[in-house]
């Protein structure tokens, strides 16, 4: 019996050959032939084998294709030399009609039906770890001698043929200062993965319990880790059984093939651009990524607009990466809700300023392109005026299509989560993002002002209950866009509102977003 730790340094012929032999009695190869590429490995009959390419093409993070076999082939010289897919891997699964039937050492027995099989070899995160601890990341499944933890997401693959699955992920516990430099080690593994694809709490993916793996070892977190997780090929297990061949074979999960190809070789040379870690949400905990190249664009364009032509004082609002926050939340949401109206010109009709309006336009109009739901909400003496923009901009080609318009005029105390929230129940909001821009705010008195100090409180429905609501309905983020500190969702700079801007002890907006765009111009 051969012990771990003289396996990770061991040559891949080496290792494959005590596999051969039967002599490693370990549970996965994780950290076997460190610096060396692993493989996840699919077998097939060759009439599905030109669909399951596709579905590979169609799920290139999960199922990096890295060579396919022609059938009955056993070698893959590509990847080694000197192997044999009948009995190279540390353990087999056979699947019959899309049930797992039994486990394997070997397929030396199965020689004839593998005649006609193909066989596909895939891409494993095992080869981005040892490129991880080489910059002080620690992996916590080779500290706890665990395989890896693997689970079945919500997240569909697309679709081909008889191929239809969700995503696998794997999950590996990285301590918060170190998520920079896990993502920057594998991003330009494309081969093998590359970066998360989720940084934070596992709901977001449809994973209920941490605990409770699909595939794998529960991986326990040290205190100040955060859940980090990758595609996995294990994919392609689910692909496997969603096709119900009468007869396939893959690897074990977490027993791979081990290739000949160095770690070195693996890198994408054509990525220059490092992603960047940004923590946009604490409850539930989120992080996001973003090219450098893009994080700049974001944080120049908030200088500009943060400019302050009439001298108010609201350079002094500003808070560095909101709108980087903002838009990467923005980013991640599928359905937002704007809402803007601010009636300052009390004895005008219609009384709203012209800034907001278009503001929600455009905003609007980018989110139907990025594909997400899109509707408003404003105040009811201002639905109609706001359905003749709508149409109009529907007409000129400025939308796609027209936007919900709706009205909140918060009547009983559950009116709010109820809007929000499909029969009233926090667990399914309807919407994960809510948008005020150039929208009046309520400030600590129960009031709405106007620059100048005067109430317009007559003229405002209470659209900020939904703000205040959204706070205790996790997966609902905020977004507050202004100009002057008494716009709805200032209210997280209503302390500098009342020290710099003029009337700021009265008009400043009490409800706070969780974050704040000063848009000057």
């Amino acid at each position: 019996m051969v012990c771990l730790h003289s396996l990770r340094s061991l040559v891949p012929a080496a290792v494959r050959g005590l596999i051969r032999q039967n002599r490693i009695h370990v549970r996965n190869t994780s950290g076997m032939s460190a610096g060396y590429n692993q493989a996840n490995v699919v077998i097939l009959h060759k009439s599905l084998a030109d669909d399951f390419e596709k579905f590979c093409q169609a799920n290139g993070g999960p199922l990096p294709l890295l060579y396919r076999s022609d059938p009955g082939e056993s070698k893959c010289p590509t990847l080694s030399s000197n192997s044999d897919i009948r009995t190279d891997c540390l353990l087999y699964r056979r699947y019959e009609h899309g049930v797992y039937t039994e486990s394997l050492t070997s397929l030396e027995s199965y020689s004839e039906q593998l005649k006609d099989m193909v066989t596909f070899y895939l891409g494993c995160s095992f080869t981005f770890e040892s490129a991880v601890q080489k910059l002080g990341v620690p992996v916590r499944n080779v500290e706890q001698e665990l395989n890896v933890s693997m689970y079945k997401t919500a997240v569909p693959c697309h679709q081909v043929g008889a191929f239809s699955c969700n995503l696998v992920v794997t999950m590996r516990p990285i301590p918060q200062g170190k998520l920079e430099a896990a993502v920057v080690a594998t991003h330009p593994m494309k081969k093998y993965h590359g970066a998360p694809v989720h940084i934070g709490s596992p709901d977001f993916l449809g994973i209920n319990d941490l605990q409770k793996t699909d595939y794998g070892d529960a991986v326990q977190l040290h205190p100040g880790d955060v859940p980090v997780f990758w595609a996995c090929g294990v994919t392609g297990i689910e692909a496997v059984v969603s096709c119900k061949s009468p007869l396939a074979f893959t690897h074990s999960p977490g027993c791979m093939f081990i290739t000949d190809v160095k770690n070195e070789d693996t890198s994408d040379s054509c990525i220059k651009e490092k992603p960047i870690v940004v923590q946009i949400s604490s409850d539930p905990l989120h992080y996001s990524l973003v090219s450098q190249w893009t994080a700049e664009k974001i944080r120049s364009l908030e200088e500009i607009i943060g400019i302050d032509p009439g001298n108010r004082g609201i350079k002094n609002l500003l808070v560095k990466d909101e709108l980087l926050k903002c838009c990467l939340s923005l980013s991640h949401a599928k359905s937002v809700l704007i809402t803007t109206g601010f009636p300052t010109h009390y004895r005008h009709i219609p009384p709203e300023e012209t800034d907001g309006p278009p503001g929600a336009l455009a905003i609007a109009a980018m989110l139907q392109a990025l594909g997400k739901k899109v509707a408003i909400v404003t105040d009811e003496h201002a639905v109609d005026m706001n359905r003749k923009i709508v149409e109009d901009a529907v007409e000129q080609g400025v939308l796609k299509t027209g936007v919900p318009l709706l009205s909140y005029k918060g009547e009983t105390p559950d009116c709010a989560v109820k809007f929000l929230c499909e029969n009233g129940d926090p667990a399914t909001p309807r919407f994960d993002h809510l948008v005020a821009i150039e929208r009046a705010g309520r400030a600590s008195d129960g009031n709405y002002y106007n620059a100048r100090k005067i109430n317009i409180k007559h003229l405002v429905d209470p659209i900020d209950d939904l703000f205040v609501a959204a706070q205790n309905i996790p997966g609902i983020s905020t977004t507050g866009v202004g100009d002057g500190g008494n716009e709805l969702g200032t209210g997280k700079v209503k302390e500098s509102v009342k020290k710099y801007i003029r009337n700021g002890d009265t008009i400043a907006c009490d409800v706070a977003a969780d974050f704040t765009v000063i848009a000057g111009q």
